[in-house]
């Protein structure tokens, strides 16, 4: 099998919920700690930092694995969902996994995934951590990729235990209330494993609190320690609070014995893209027309991008939007500017939202736009009707976004 065959399997083959939505969500780990049996408990065989929270994982991820490269570490990055590639998922020292041991991880085990109806989310953690062990590294930085207490990462037991914040998403799994989804990604609380909460919320303090207690875990709030934010050439004012997030974390890293100084942070934190390849935060893709492309699809997301939005200079405004149809669209119409012209447009992947229908939601709500019959499309649109003092904004869904940069 080629590595292109080896792809078409795992995406067609066994549910993902980046692709398909509810029907892939596992309601436990024992597929995991069955995997993790069978591959002979990888995760025992590397240091971990693991990072949980509605907004902010990604950077907040990201930006850590570039301190730690500069403070001379081998670093182990996992993170979902991929933009272009899979084997972004899948990263040391900012280079992606090889296609021959993707192809050899799966040729090797697939009957074993197959016997087990293993989800594409099981079997790509278990090649992650399988990777970070046979390839030695000092540290893996590990982002959950769905709620926190149930999801396959979560039976790392590492040196520090990170959630950035809790907002409004994914409630058909994680519960209605912002205390049941902090309960929910608190799960990543281990004994005895200091945690540092990135924002402190008045819903949510409490349960994080508890959670520690009952895991005699030392717990801080990122913005309640830290006052000086250094700076990042990730961009966009809601990098302040991941920054935060991310300081607070070096001081419990460096507490476990690693070595990083202060040269170290300020330079891990502006060489963050350079360092691990992140694309799609604040991204600027051209100037004249200026293209800016941000991954933020939630309501507390959408919130800090609009805002840096229409602090951005320009004549006119056009926004390349599309959702996924679990998207609850109404909670993020009012945050989103009205005069401007909209490019509807549905992602390439099965949970797309109908362009037509996305535009109908929007119409009714009172903005003005078309509908078009692909993300490409609309953007060459959007392009098209700019003129060099126009903005073009590309968002919506992390979807939207890969399938323009």
């Amino acid at each position: 099998m080629t590595y292109q065959d080896i792809l078409n399997w795992m995406f067609s083959q066994l549910p993902m919920y980046q692709r398909q939505g509810k029907s892939a969500f596992r309601k436990d780990l024992s597929n995991t700690l069955k995997l993790a049996e069978y591959l002979d408990h990888p995760e025992r065989h590397f240091k971990s930092v693991h990072i949980a929270g509605t907004n902010g994982k990604g950077s907040t991820s990201h930006m850590l694995a570039s301190i730690l490269q500069e403070a001379g570490y081998k670093v182990g990055l996992y993170t979902s969902p991929h933009l272009k590639d899979f084997r972004e998922r899948i990263k040391i020292n900012g280079r992606v996994v090889s296609k021959q041991f993707v192809i050899g991880f799966i040729k090797h085990n697939k009957s074993f995934f197959e016997t087990n109806s293993l989800s594409f989310f099981e079997m790509t953690v278990g090649m992650a951590f399988d990777y970070f062990s046979k390839q030695r590294v000092d540290i893996a930085i590990v982002e959950v990729g769905l709620g926190g207490r149930l999801d396959s990462t979560n039976i790392i037991n590492p040196e520090v235990s990170v959630i950035t914040n809790i907002g409004f998403d994914h409630m058909q799994f994680l519960g209605n209330t912002l205390e049941d989804i902090a309960s929910e990604k608190g799960g990543i609380i281990k004994p005895n494993v200091p945690v540092v909460i990135g924002e402190t919320q008045l819903e949510t303090k409490p349960v994080f609190l508890n959670l520690a207690s009952k895991n005699n875990s030392p717990i801080t709030f990122a913005d309640m320690e830290i006052k000086e934010v250094l700076e990042s050439d990730l961009k966009g004012i809601y990098q302040e609070k991941n920054i935060k997030t991310v300081l607070q974390s070096i001081i419990k890293i460096q507490e476990r014995g690693f070595k990083i100084s202060q040269t170290d942070i300020k330079k891990g934190l502006l060489n963050v893209v350079n360092n691990t390849g992140l694309m799609g935060r604040w991204q600027i893709l051209q100037q004249n027309p200026k293209v800016i492309c941000d991954t933020a699809h939630n309501k507390e997301g959408l919130n800090y991008v609009m805002k840096q939005l229409l602090d951005e200079t320009y004549n006119s405004l056009h926004m390349v939007f599309g959702v996924v149809n679990d998207k609850d669209v109404s909670s993020i119409l009012p945050l989103l500017p009205k005069k401007a012209t909209y490019y509807f447009c549905k992602p390439d992947i099965p949970r797309g939202l109908d362009a037509d229908e996305l535009k109908k939601l929007f119409i009714d709500f009172g903005f003005t736009g078309q509908a078009y019959s692909s993300v490409k499309e609309a953007y060459k649109a959007a392009k098209n009707k700019a003129n060099e003092n126009d903005c073009i904004y590309i968002g919506g869904s992390t979807f939207v976004v890969a399938e323009i940069v």
